[in-house]
């Protein structure tokens, strides 16, 4: 694993309350384990700047924001992202794991926003310098046990109509037909068992 995931910008994505960032975490200690230096940013956020967009796109007083604004914020976020900390750490020679990324944008504001994925994919090739990692996991659940596993206070984007949500998975789902580089994983398991799930896939798709 060693030589095959140096310099790899690899997202873990899907639909809020999938246990992305849980798994990220732990995929992280996974991979500082084989002796590979790690870098671990959220989507959006990581950056001052960033953070400062995170807190306006999730902030619930936000109510009347529309969906191309969201996805021009989130674009704005991911290309402060990739100049200040994505591109300098595998410039470095370390594997890159995301929180999020474009897939979060095709899948939310593209197909659940009704904005099309082919307009989000048109904003990103003007907006980011690289618009897709060498991997994208998606982690799927059904939108009760999503729900189950969310318990605290709902931020702007989770409190949209479960409608939404439904289409948001779907979109995921949709988007992962379009691409080789994207797989959809059954994270609906106990969190042990969904990572070695993922160990598993990203050994054999760099093998």
């Amino acid at each position: 694993m060693l030589n095959k995931l140096k310099q790899r910008f690899i997202v873990l994505d899907g639909p809020d309350g999938c246990g992305k960032s849980t798994q990220t975490t732990r995929l992280a200690e996974h991979i500082k384990k084989a002796g590979i230096e790690v870098s671990v940013f959220r989507d959006p956020g990581s950056t001052t700047i960033g953070e400062q967009i995170r807190s306006v796109l999730l902030d619930t007083k936000n109510s009347k924001m529309s969906d191309r604004t969201e996805l021009l914020l989130y674009m704005a976020s991911r290309a402060q992202l990739w100049q200040e900390q994505i591109a300098p750490a595998l410039a470095a020679g370390n594997c890159v794991l995301l929180d999020r990324w474009l897939s979060s944008s095709c899948a939310y504001q593209g197909f659940a926003g009704g904005l099309g994925i082919a307009k989000v994919l048109n904003i990103a090739e003007h907006s980011l310098e690289q618009v897709w990692p060498d991997l994208t996991i998606i982690l799927d659940v059904d939108l009760a046990t999503a729900r189950e596993r969310m318990n605290r206070d709902f931020d702007r984007m989770e409190q949209k109509a479960s409608e939404y949500h439904k289409n948001v998975r779907t979109g995921f789902l949709e988007l992962a037909e379009m691409r080789d580089d994207i797989i959809v994983l059954d994270a609906q398991d106990e969190v042990e068992l969904v990572h070695k799930r993922i160990v598993r896939t990203i050994e054999k798709f760099f093998d």
